[in-house]
């Protein structure tokens, strides 16, 4: 802090007080150290490539297919979106095993599919797959 020692008030103060200055930089600086190796910081993984595996034994599976209008159809027979839950908890009453996989068009709504999935899961079913082209 910059103090006039003589008792005249026409001289202007020439000296700046930089410790508020200082004080910013330091709390900057600090941001900056703790900020900067969490914006670098990425998870680089290289997946492995496979090759075509063997499809599920048929024993096992249900098929749920939802066409380019919405249509569902389990197993190829056409359901209504009210019936699905309880034909797929039937099923998995039969097979506790079931495993549910899934054929959606390109061109359905994705709020569709994910209805579809949520009635599976409240089915109790938890192994899901999807089927996709080469």
């Amino acid at each position: 802090m910059a103090f006039k020692t003589d008792s005249s008030d026409r001289e202007a103060m020439s000296e700046i007080n930089v410790t508020p200055l200082v004080d910013v930089m330091l709390v900057l600086l600090v941001v900056f150290i703790v900020t900067a190796p969490l914006l670098t910081q990425a998870v680089r993984v290289d997946l492995p490539k496979t090759e075509k595996t063997d499809p599920t034994p048929d024993e096992h599976v249900a098929t749920v297919a939802i066409d380019a209008q919405g249509a569902i159809t389990l197993n190829d027979q056409p359901q209504q979106p009210q019936t699905l839950e309880a034909q797929l908890r039937s099923l998995l009453q039969a097979d506790p095993e079931l495993i549910v996989q899934f054929q959606a068009d390109e061109a359905v709504s994705y709020g569709r599919v994910a209805e579809a999935m949520a009635m599976t899961h409240r089915a109790g079913i938890t192994k899901l797959a999807f089927i996709t082209r080469e």
